[in-house]
């Protein structure tokens, strides 16, 4: 029987970036994926020549090569892949957009600054206060007391149409809970977005995970797919051991779960105090392939944060999705320099928050009335994009393929209780569980994007398995 110092349950970000550190110590590590490919919520799939990225709208906390002390290098050191590697092209702006004002950002915070100068010229000095108070705070102290970041922020400053605006974009991209999140993750994306900013990789998410997989291969990890861990096994409080697909069992001293907190808790062979609450926000995403590209089509913003109502309703919606908000990302509008996008059609992705429940539901009662719900998030999708500026110059477009996809699928391939893509409200900020040796990264440990999870794995690698060998 084979025993291990530490098994890693997925092969998302934060476990192979936890699989790398261990394994450049010469820890013996096993990471077990239940799927075919890498990636987890942050993937990617083929539909006859085309590829599409899952997840990955845009690569946050962007850093350019002569830039120091952002998390992007701490990713680069502690794995030891040279920035080039990565092949980030930044952002050409983003916009947030709301009925009566827009407030457009780029990669310098100078721009958002003189954005809100002009659109709330009352307001400046106090986003002026709060954005010097976001500069000195340290959002990564895990000692740090929980507060909700809306409370923090109208401290600062008292215009509502503005802290909508503000939170739009952060809120989408990394908060578990419904309309607010904690001051600390407010922070850590606020910083990412705002003051680092978006980027993506060329190539798209493949390259970061081939990036991850080459780098784990050199190191001497093992990486095991078909691989589901259904139940983890404990003696005396204290791990002992996983069983894989209901048969093959493989003894550890750790395990550094990535599969999100409920979900491991799930697979205890023994009772656990702890019941950690399931996130309620999933999502629908329609990716369309056009014969022109959004330049072409009188659209340069990168991404576009749309909500056609006064406040953000960032929750559950009543119905099967909220077709009144999205986040619309066109890859091809990316500063690529003089060679181009890697794309040979255009691109436009439309992500609705939706109600896992419902489609669930529906999918169950009638294939049928499943696939006109995907029809009616498509429609939708087409008038978002007109909204958004789509053939404003009267150019028309052939839509040439459309993939939509819903909560269900998101539940299918990532295993995520509800479908939900921002893990548990209840995060566990230190990696702990009340079972000694199984520690929480990913998602649910509180990093969240590509570069929080990756930093995650790298974190609780380091805090709980090889503090004593640093």
């Amino acid at each position: 029987m084979a025993k291990y110092d530490c098994v890693i349950i997925g092969a998302g970000m934060s476990g192979l970036a936890a699989g790398i550190r261990l394994s450049m110590y010469n820890k013996k590590v096993v990471i077990l994926e239940k799927h075919t490919i890498s990636g987890g919520l942050n993937s990617y799939y083929a539909r006859g020549k085309r590829k599409f990225d899952v997840g990955l709208h845009a690569l946050t906390n962007f850093i350019d090569p002569t830039e120091r002390g952002k998390p992007f290098n701490k990713l680069m050191k502690q794995l030891r892949i040279p920035y080039d590697q990565f092949k980030l092209h930044p952002q050409n702006y983003s916009v947030i957009q709301f009925p009566d004002k827009k407030l457009k950002f780029t990669n310098d915070i100078d721009f958002l600054i003189e954005e809100v100068r002009i659109n709330f010229p009352h307001e400046i000095d106090g986003f002026m206060s709060l954005l010097n108070h976001i500069q000195n705070f340290n959002e990564v102290d895990l000692s740090n007391k929980m507060a909700m970041a809306k409370i923090v922020v109208k401290n600062f400053i008292k215009d509502e149409s503005l802290i909508e605006m503000i939170f739009c974009p952060l809120l989408i991209y990394g908060s578990a809970w419904e309309n607010d999140m904690d001051f600390s993750q407010f922070v850590v994306m606020f910083k990412s977005i705002f003051l680092e900013g978006f980027s993506r990789p060329e190539g798209g998410v493949r390259t970061i995970i081939d990036l991850l997989l080459k780098r784990f291969e050199e190191c001497g990890g093992e990486l095991r797919f078909k691989s589901e861990v259904t139940r983890i096994i404990s003696a005396n409080a204290q791990v002992s051991a996983v069983e894989i697909n209901g048969n093959e069992i493989i003894e550890c001293d750790n395990i550094l779960s990535s599969m999100g907190l409920p979900e491991t808790i799930s697979v205890l062979d023994q009772d656990s105090a702890y019941s950690p609450r399931v996130g309620n926000l999933s999502f629908t995403e329609s990716i369309l392939i056009t014969d022109k590209k959004p330049k072409d089509l009188g659209i340069d913003a990168t991404i576009i944060f749309y909500n056609n109502r006064p406040e953000y309703h960032y929750q559950k919606p009543k119905t099967i999705f909220d077709s009144e908000s999205a986040v619309v990302c066109f890859p091809n509008n990316f500063l690529y320099g003089s060679h181009g996008d890697d794309y040979n059609e255009g691109v436009l992705r439309v992500t609705n928050i939706a109600n896992f429940e419902l489609w669930n539901k529906q999918k169950l009662i009638s294939l049928e009335a499943y696939k006109e719900s995907k029809m009616e998030v498509f429609n939708q999708s087409l008038r978002i994009l007109k909204n958004c500026g789509l053939g404003s110059n009267d150019s028309n477009y052939e839509i040439l393929f459309k993939d939509i996809f819903t909560p269900t699928t998101i539940k299918r391939y990532t295993g995520h209780f509800g479908g939900t893509v921002y893990g548990s409200i209840d995060k566990t900020r230190n990696g702990t569980t009340d079972i000694g040796g199984l520690f929480i990264c990913g998602t649910d440990q509180g990093f969240l994007g590509i570069v929080g999870s990756i930093l995650s794995g790298i974190s609780m690698a380091n805090l709980h398995i090889l503090s004593s060998n640093l």
